[in-house]
């Protein structure tokens, strides 16, 4: 691919094809990359490159990340987040991974296994049959408790209904295409923008109030992600000050329930698709465990219900572009792009690419049966990011999710009507535009 023919696509207004973007993110993506793996648009003020091609995506994240910071969008969350694992560059980023690494590793992550299965038994435990729920906000607050109890390791935020409110509030902002494209609009006197400046405060003070806790119990280290990060920053105060244990926090609290509970949300509600897919899994789930508890050894043997949340991932990845900018001038393989050009990595369409998924619309688990992953490319799926960037949660996300899947499936079957079946809203991650609704049937 030549740099003259990478296409472009021509907006109908001066702010190009931020129009089309907004009114609807699925049909402009699918019509953009059905001319190309990389694609020109035009955002607002912004020269974007749209991506799906492995090869690309690699060269981008892996052989020249060097070239390539945060992009605009991404770096504009620092008004939420602070400057976090999320959005930090540089050296501030690579202090910040070291020092939470040791909270992911294997072993330790395998050790929280029991109080993910007790926190969804627990949850589970209080579902009634026939009743109507949305499944979206039972699961998210089933995923909360799930970092409270393993991530914060009994050091809840004071008001968890407060706080689940006020980032409900702040997300709205990021839902909101407007925001990304003129980011002058949060500089305006706005109401939203008052309502956004009062719910990051009522976040913050819970947050804070979290780390004031635990410095007078006496930082000890209580085997979780807060107490590595607080003993590394008290050996060295120059280190980690308490706002950005601060962004760390909030960042591993959004991303260790928001995405989980996204995962399981839209694997229920693909599963009510097929009712024969629901059948694998639950005979699966029976053969394997029974009545029991799930345990991390069990991982290995629910090969199904893996399937189920690696095809949940692929068709909704959590988070649904990756973006950066470059630093330089830079010239990849059939691709040249200026210094300033944002990039956007987009999963949702590289997952759906028909060259590497057959019936790329469809639900099928079956299609990760074998060695479908060790045979695809490196980045023709990689619902966790890829290269030093990737999420350093994704080995915790992954056991979280297939074991609350397995305790929940045996216990309940939550049906969603083909009128309730949810659609995707494109904010900085891939939720349920609305309630999912569901009623819960016991097994």
């Amino acid at each position: 691919m030549s740099p003259s023919f990478v296409p472009e696509l021509r907006g109908l207004t001066r702010h190009g094809n931020t129009l089309a973007l907004m009114l609807d993110t699925d049909r402009f993506m699918t019509r953009a990359f059905a001319r190309g793996d990389a694609v020109r648009a035009r955002f607002g003020g912004d020269q974007v490159v749209l991506v799906r091609s492995p090869e690309l995506t690699e060269q981008v994240l892996v052989s020249h990340g060097r070239s390539f910071m945060k992009d605009r969008i991404t770096r504009d969350l620092a008004a939420l987040l602070g400057e976090g694992l999320l959005v930090s560059d540089g050296e501030p980023w690579r202090r910040h991974r070291r020092l939470a690494q040791p909270a992911f590793h294997r072993e330790r992550i395998a050790g929280y296994a029991g109080q993910m299965v007790e926190t969804a038994r627990r949850h589970a435990a209080t579902w009634r049959e026939g009743q109507a729920v949305d499944l979206f906000a039972l699961l998210m607050r089933l995923t909360r408790d799930v970092v409270t109890a393993t991530l914060l390791r009994g050091s809840p935020v004071q008001d968890a209904d407060e706080f689940g409110e006020a980032l409900e509030t702040l997300m709205a902002r990021y839902a909101d295409w407007r925001h990304a494209v003129f980011p002058w609009l949060a500089r305006l006197p706005l109401p939203e923008n008052r309502r956004f400046a009062a719910a990051r405060q009522r976040l913050y003070a819970q947050i804070d109030a979290v780390i004031a806790e635990r410095r007078r119990s006496g930082c000890d280290d209580r085997g979780d992600l807060l107490g590595m990060l607080m003993a590394a920053r008290d050996e060295d105060p120059a280190q980690m000050s308490d706002e950005q244990l601060r962004a760390e926090v909030l960042i591993f609290y959004l991303a260790g329930h928001e995405t989980v509970a996204m995962a399981l949300s839209w694997a229920f509600a693909l599963l009510s698709r097929r009712p024969d897919a629901w059948d694998l899994l639950t005979r699966e789930v029976d053969a394997v465990l029974g009545t029991r508890d799930a345990t991390a050894e069990d991982v290995p043997k629910l090969v199904y219900t893996e399937s189920v949340i690696l095809e949940s991932m692929r068709l909704y990845p959590p988070v649904w572009t990756i973006g950066r900018e470059a630093l330089e001038d830079v010239a990849l393989d059939g691709l040249t792009l200026a210094r300033g050009t944002q990039v956007w990595i987009v999963q949702w369409a590289a997952h759906r690419n028909p060259r590497y998924f057959p019936q790329p619309l469809a639900f099928l688990p079956e299609r990760w049966k074998g060695d479908l992953k060790a045979g695809l490319p490196r980045f023709a799926y990689f619902p966790f990011g890829g290269g030093p960037r990737q999420c350093i949660g994704s080995g915790f996300a992954m056991l979280e999710a297939v074991l609350v899947l397995a305790t929940l499936v045996q216990r309940w079957r939550p049906e969603i009507a083909p009128r309730d079946q949810p659609t995707p809203l494109f904010s900085i991650t891939l939720r349920p535009s609305g309630p999912v609704r569901a009623r819960l049937r016991a097994r």
